[in-house]
């Protein structure tokens, strides 16, 4: 064969018109700035042993009238960072299907005494409050399925929209008053607007609503407020909207980018700054009787609610909730 004659070229296959991909080192790809991010939160995270106290008892209502938002996870969640950061939190549950008593390992069977009897028959707290059993300075006013009935009830009953604050008041001075004082109180509100609500809102000063970065979510949330201004007009002056945050966030989506900006738009500072993402960690948490943080406490799920939580008890050392 003559030697100038120019060579076949080797027939195509997968193997050999495959090319590695060169690694990038863009940092504003979706990826690199979550991975940024959790190495960010975790270095902050880590960095604080205990959150300030706040300068009075502040006692947040978790709310929102639709359901699947996030409530129950934000309750419990933030409760878990706020008592493991050295703080005294007590968690109301205050919905029939006692998913926060669940997660906090608090047992709520049919018949359970709880929530029901303080609202209803007027037991003391002290009766009722039980200590998280992994969780040191957490305790829970656990709810049952008797509180399902609740909402008839109270109909009848003298005081209806003011009964859980009236027990919540005196169990706090009672605690105050022997040196344990409570520093916040989460109230998880069932998804509906009826009594059981209106009582959490006439106990509550501040109120969190979890929004989801969905659009669904945000139609709801005007009526919401109108609600919430309703109850400050006629029972409660000094409730008021402090704290919003954005859950089930997905990066990757211009959906999730769209809503957070419409909600910053409207609420400015209320809004923590960061949203709670997408995870099968705070998904798998509940099912262990967990919160995320005390089942997988290096998660992006866990890392979030934990810088939300100091951003709570940041702007709670600042300023506090007046009685």
């Amino acid at each position: 064969m003559n030697e100038h004659q120019p060579t076949r070229p080797a027939p195509r296959t997968a193997a050999n018109t495959y090319s590695v991909p060169i690694p990038s080192n863009d940092d504003s790809t979706p990826l690199a700035a979550a991975a940024e991010e959790h190495v960010s939160l975790l270095q902050r995270a880590s960095s604080i042993s205990r959150f300030e106290q706040p300068i009075n008892t502040r006692v947040f209502v978790v709310a929102n009238q639709k359901g699947g938002v996030g409530k129950t996870t934000t309750t419990v969640n933030i409760a878990a960072a706020l008592a493991l950061k050295g703080l005294r939190v007590l968690v109301v549950d205050l919905d029939p299907q006692g998913n926060a008593s669940t997660a906090l390992n608090i047992p709520h069977a049919e018949g359970t005494p709880g929530v029901y009897e303080a609202i209803v028959e007027g037991t003391d707290l002290d009766e009722l409050v039980k200590p998280c059993p992994d969780i040191p300075g957490l305790t829970v006013l656990p709810a049952s399925i008797d509180l399902a009935g609740a909402e008839i009830e109270l109909v009848s009953l003298v005081a209806r929209e003011s009964r859980l604050d009236r027990a919540l008041q005196t169990y706090l001075t009672d605690c105050a008053a022997a040196g344990d004082r409570i520093d916040y109180v989460l109230i998880d509100c069932p998804p509906s607007l009826g009594l059981l609500t209106v009582n959490a809102m006439v106990a509550g000063r501040e109120v969190l609503i979890p929004i989801q970065c969905e659009y669904y979510a945000l139609e709801g949330l005007g009526q919401l407020i109108r609600n919430i201004d309703l109850i400050r007009a006629h029972l409660n002056p000094k409730l008021e909207v402090t704290t919003i945050l954005l859950t089930m966030y997905d990066a990757r989506t211009r959906l999730s980018a769209g809503v957070a900006e419409e909600v910053r738009g409207h609420f400015a500072e209320k809004v923590i700054t960061t949203p709670i993402p997408r995870s099968v960690r705070i998904s798998e948490a509940p099912s262990y009787q967990q919160s995320v943080i005390t089942y997988d406490g290096t998660s992006s799920g866990a890392l979030s609610y934990l810088e939300a939580a100091r951003e709570i008890a940041l702007a709670g050392a600042r300023k506090g909730t007046a009685r």
